[in-house]
């Protein structure tokens, strides 16, 4: 092969790589992936504190079959406003930390690294929590993802006993989730996360998150975790959780 057609073939190459990549990561994927709570301003995001799909007096009187009033006030304005906050410092953060001083031991960049995963998931799954509670629990009222449920677990029956005890498993903080496993198997899954993150799954679109640290139920149920859960799902909005079933899942 002479010069001048090996160096056309590694054009050609070239090419269909970029061209493989700019599909990979179309802007219509990114963006259905990318949160919706954050802007990007120069070279620092800056994250925004999501507001409820009902106002704080609202949420006092939509929500207290599940939480009482103090609790549905700092659950979101002082706990959920608080991971926004330090993601936001974490970005600052980052922004001049020492990558060279990077190690396994202790190093400022490995510190912000960590703490941003944790900021991030209870950021996001605050928001998504606040999203799916504050109806009347009717499932009819989200036919797509009802199906979908028993089409997975036999029932709502099925799904529910195996929600809660995820949720109920889990260690003295963290989330049961119903979870869209997206990226690998296509179907909804029951996920036990302890803390924020500690058994999520990777690809994992959480459908419906139920917060079971400890602040988000004990002024109201004490350590009775599965009554709180019970109320959980029977207040749940099943027409946002149809919507971002649909988005997510339906296309």
């Amino acid at each position: 092969m002479s010069k001048r057609n090996k160096s056309s073939r590694r054009e050609f190459i070239k090419r269909g790589a970029m061209g493989v990549t700019a599909l990979s990561f179309a802007p219509g994927i990114i963006s259905n992936l990318k949160s919706e709570t954050t802007e990007k301003s120069g070279s620092v995001y800056e994250w925004k504190f999501a507001k409820r799909p009902y106002s704080d007096a609202e949420a006092e009187i939509l929500l207290s079959n599940v939480i009482d009033k103090d609790t549905a006030n700092w659950h979101y304005n002082v706990h959920q406003k608080g991971y926004v906050t330090a993601l936001n410092k974490i970005e600052s953060g980052l922004q001049s930390a020492d990558r060279s001083k990077a190690n396994g031991n202790y190093s400022e960049v490995g510190e912000l690294k960590r703490r941003f995963t944790w900021n991030h998931a209870g950021a996001l799954l605050h928001e998504i929590y606040w999203d799916v509670i504050g109806g009347d629990g009717d499932p009819s009222k989200g036919p797509e993802i009802s199906d979908a449920i028993v089409k997975e677990f036999g029932s709502m029956e099925n799904w529910r006993a195996d929600f809660k005890a995820a949720a109920v498993s889990a260690k003295l903080s963290g989330w049961g989730v119903l979870a869209y496993d997206l990226l690998y198997s296509g179907r909804l899954i029951n996920v036990l996360v302890d803390e924020h993150h500690y058994g999520a799954i990777w690809g994992g679109i959480p459908i419906i998150p139920c917060d079971v640290f400890e602040h988000a139920y004990y002024h109201k149920d004490g350590p009775a975790r599965g009554t709180y859960i019970d109320n959980f799902i029977d207040n749940l909005h099943w027409g946002r959780i149809n919507d971002r079933f649909k988005k997510f899942a339906l296309k």
